[in-house]
């Protein structure tokens, strides 16, 4: 049986009888973990493990949105902190890079230890004074030159420790004045504005093997419809402009950004061009539509997958954790300690 061509969510830090049964039944391509997930290192452990036991794939995807900053569904007192991104662009030119590669380093081989090999990392938007603050000190820079340097650097440290990075929120969220959690929002640049500035990260880190679409409507591209269920954005921008061959998700679909039933928002999102949607909330009814409406992945959606899973490297790479995180925190002087 082929997989759902969905990533979904559980509701709590133990899979119910109910969420087990109907993630065997799917067989979804992969799973999201939240906050609501997250207890203690061995309940991750543990989880990760009873969520790929469903689908009987040992390396079946399972994600997280860990950044840093406000971005962290790993938290203290099990886990360590680390700075959002715009604390990486702020310092010493010539350490930046260094020290970017290595808190993604970190990242990985805290997630690694827990069975997640998906982070939803780095965040590729540029950083825009007019945008809204959902972006805000998440980006790591307002100069596209210094985001694409050190997105690559934090997707370098992700791929050494075997997890793999997905580059958000693609074409680019930086410019947009509203919140997709909350609405929809619609950048009214020109396309040559967008090309110049919003999109050049995504082109310079075009051959990574991950990406999630940005739920914002660019006016100047398709008016009416945003990049996650924009046939025309994902023509002309991602697969075009930007030139992404890897496999590209959806941003949440229970986001406020998207209107009509959930089905419906995944059937958009696929004959758009995503490969898989995301639902993320754990509610067992929309989970139930998102699989109906996501269908099985085939063709070459399913190639671009396999293609990403074969990205994961067959060993991290050599790494002292204690050792790393002393530099870590020196570079930082204790801030993030």
């Amino acid at each position: 049986m082929s997989a759902c061509a969905a990533i979904l969510g559980c509701s709590g830090p133990t899979l119910t009888a109910e969420e087990a049964a109907f993630f065997r039944a799917v067989k979804p391509w992969g799973f999201i973990l939240f906050g609501r997930n997250v207890e203690t290192p061995d309940q991750v452990r543990r989880l990760t493990d009873d969520l790929r036991g469903t689908v009987e794939r040992g390396d079946a995807p399972i994600l997280v949105d860990q950044e840093g900053g406000r971005v962290a569904r790993l938290k203290p007192p099990h886990w360590k902190r680390y700075p959002p991104g715009r604390a990486y662009g702020e310092l010493p030119p010539a350490r930046r890079r260094e020290v970017t590669r290595l808190g993604a380093r970190l990242l990985a081989h805290d997630l690694a230890a827990v069975g997640v090999n998906v982070d939803c990392l780095p965040v590729l938007d540029v950083r825009d004074p007019d945008g809204h603050e959902v972006v805000g000190d998440r980006a790591y820079s307002d100069d596209p030159a210094e985001v694409a340097a050190l997105g690559r650097a934090a997707a370098e440290g992700l791929l050494a420790g075997g997890v793999l990075p997905v580059v958000k929120h693609m074409p680019g969220h930086g410019r947009a004045a509203a919140d997709s959690h909350e609405t929809l929002p619609v950048v009214d640049a020109s396309a040559e504005d967008l090309e110049a500035r919003d999109f050049a990260p995504f082109r310079a880190l075009a051959d990574l093997p991950m990406a999630m679409t940005a739920h914002v409507v660019y006016a100047a591209i398709d008016d009416a419809r945003p990049a996650t269920t924009s046939a025309r954005v994902f023509e002309r921008v991602i697969r075009g402009a930007i030139g992404f061959e890897g496999l590209v998700m959806s941003d949440d679909l229970a986001m406020q950004a998207l209107d009509g039933g959930f089905a419906e928002r995944a059937e958009r999102s696929r004959a758009a061009g995503c490969d898989v949607v995301l639902h993320g909330k754990g509610d067992m009814p929309a989970m139930r539509q998102v699989a109906e409406g996501a269908a099985s992945l085939e063709g070459r959606a399913a190639e671009r997958a396999r293609a990403a899973l074969a990205r994961l490297p067959a060993q991290p790479e050599p790494f002292d954790p204690a050792e790393g995180r002393a530099r870590f925190d020196a570079a930082f002087e204790g801030r993030y300690a």
